[in-house]
Order: C-alpha cells, then structure tokens, then sequence
C-alpha cells in the first residue's frame, strides 16, 4: 500500500496539533478558572479569585481567543479532510492560516507569559498567607497556555512554509 500524499500528512499533523492545542487551552481555562483561596487578614477572610488579577483576566481572554480561532480551524481542517477542497475558493485560507496562526500564536504567548509574570511578582508578597496553592495552579494555568502556544508556533511555522508553494 501506497504511503498518503504529502498533503494528507499535513493534514493530519495539523489537525493532531489543533486538538492538542484544544486540549491543552481547555485544560487551561478550567483550572484558571476554578481557582479561589482564602486569604486571613486579621480575624477576617478574604475569598481571592483568578479575576482579581488582571494578569489572570488577560490570560482568560487569550484562552478563549485561541480556543475559539482553534475551534474554527479544526472544523476547517475536517472539512478539508473530508471533502479533499478547501471551504474558500482558491487560496484564501493558506493566507487565512498564515496571519491566524501567527496573531493567535501571539496572543498565546503574551497571555502565558502576563501569567508567569503575575504569579511570580505575586507569590513572595503573599508567601505565608496560605495562598501557595492559589499561585501554584496559576503557573499551571500559564504553563498549559505556554503549551498551546508552541502547538500554534509550531502551526504557524507549517502554515508559513505553505503559503509560498501556492501563491
């Protein structure tokens, strides 16, 4: 048997970093946001969410771009897949692919590292406070957003490399 056509290979390698890049961003959003501690000031206590930190609200926003942009992808990639044509005519969705995958790369990367960032300025101010855990899901949080973005870079590289054999 004859191996598939280099085509149907890119194809199939995109479509398996387009659900990993699902995975990991669902993943993301759901311990994003779940994730709550109680901080004791004095005799009181003070219930901290993930969108009292505006880093963290920018990394929600950047997961739910990506997931959408990849959401959308994948249904275009299916389709490719199943009916062998693209769903625009002639080359608008290698150029589609090309600025997509780069701007939502981006907005990945920029979301896991405001993520990073937060959690680490963050962390010794609170150290002793019993919020450990709370930080802790938050460089989780960011490390699967860093995670999707190297999927999406590493589409975006393929996407780049495309576009110029058919235009």
């Amino acid at each position: 048997m004859a191996p598939p056509p280099a085509s149907t290979a890119s194809r199939m390698i995109a479509l398996f970093l387009r659900v990993l890049t699902f995975g990991f961003l669902i993943v993301s959003l759901v311990i994003l946001t779940t994730n709550t501690a109680t901080l004791e000031v004095g005799m009181a206590e003070v219930k901290v969410r993930f969108k009292d930190i505006y880093a963290y609200r920018y990394m929600l926003a950047s997961v739910a771009f990506g997931l959408a942009y990849t959401l959308l992808q994948t249904a275009f990639t299916l389709r490719n897949m199943v009916t062998g044509n693209s769903l625009t005519s002639g080359d608008g969705n290698l150029v589609f692919d090309f600025y997509g995958d780069k701007v939502i790369s981006y907005v990945l990367a920029t979301g896991a590292a405001a993520g990073f960032g937060a959690t680490k300025d963050m962390k010794p101010l609170f150290a002793g406070a019993g919020v450990d855990k709370f930080f802790n899901k938050g460089y989780a949080s960011a490390s699967l957003l860093l995670l999707g973005f190297v999927c999406t870079a590493i589409l975006s590289v393929f996407s780049s490399y495309a576009l110029p054999k058919k235009v």
